[in-house]
């Protein structure tokens, strides 16, 4: 039983990537158009709407959206969180959120060939290894927010295995703080599941269904420097608490 669940996770896991490498790349002429100009960028995320809805659908991966606050209430601008178990963490969080948003990833995204192209302006790249370009990113999302856009951050700053939670960094909450907008986070409860972390054969992955919960958001007006840890640690917990309860479902 466990050679042909390996042969099928691997005959998927060619099929998605055969799925995103294909869709890539007959959306990536709009790419270049759209992001050749800042003003052009709500078109290209648009197009990664697009990308994330039929990447999914066409892999047979579904999520079921929970919203404790209606979807036309949700804060803009904001710091949007959420834990990060799988690299579909990121497709789901476009079908999750329509309002425009710019993504805080690691520089080594900004390498990989044809996805590079999401990370040379529009997103945010950081060298998390340079207190000097962390900094610089941070000024930057600042800039975001500024400008009216949702920053999105996944705080563990990796992907944990099994979807257990990794220790959160300040940055986020930080920056919420700083720029005294709200706190959006999101739990994704099985993700790792259906895509786990890891190399191409030892690694899992399935079609099926997931589920996301975008919360309250949590208002930081009236915070200061003194608050980011215990914010931190609240919507580490809050995250903890739902994922354990999902497991008991």
């Amino acid at each position: 039983m466990e050679f042909i669940r390996i042969i099928f996770s691997t005959i998927w896991k060619i099929w998605f990537f055969l799925v995103f490498a294909s869709i890539l790349l007959l959306i990536y002429p709009f790419l270049l158009i759209f992001l050749s100009n800042r003003r052009r960028y709500k078109y290209a995320f648009a197009c990664q709407h697009i990308m994330a809805r039929w990447i999914t659908w066409l892999s047979g991966l579904f999520i079921k959206k929970v919203y404790e606050i209606p979807k036309d209430k949700l804060p803009q601008p904001c710091v949007i969180v959420a834990n990060h178990s799988s690299y579909l963490d990121i497709c789901f969080s476009y079908l999750l959120i329509k309002k425009y948003f710019v993504f805080m990833a690691k520089l080594e995204l900004n390498k990989a060939p044809l996805f590079s192209i999401f990370f040379k302006d529009m997103q945010i790249s950081v060298d998390r290894k340079s207190r000097m370009d962390a900094h610089r990113a941070f000024l930057r999302a600042q800039e975001e927010i500024d400008a009216g856009h949702s920053v999105f951050i996944f705080p563990e700053g990796t992907i944990a295995n099994e979807g257990e939670l990794k220790n959160f960094k300040n940055g986020p909450f930080k920056l919420a703080i700083d720029m005294q907008v709200p706190i959006l986070p999101i739990t994704f409860t099985n993700n790792w599941k259906l895509l786990q972390n890891g190399g191409f054969f030892k690694s899992f992955g399935r079609p099926g269904l997931t589920k996301g919960i975008v919360h309250m958001p949590i208002d930081t007006k009236g915070m200061t420097e003194e608050n980011v840890v215990p914010l931190r640690e609240a919507v580490y917990k809050l995250f903890d608490e739902t994922l354990k309860a999902e497991r008991t479902k």
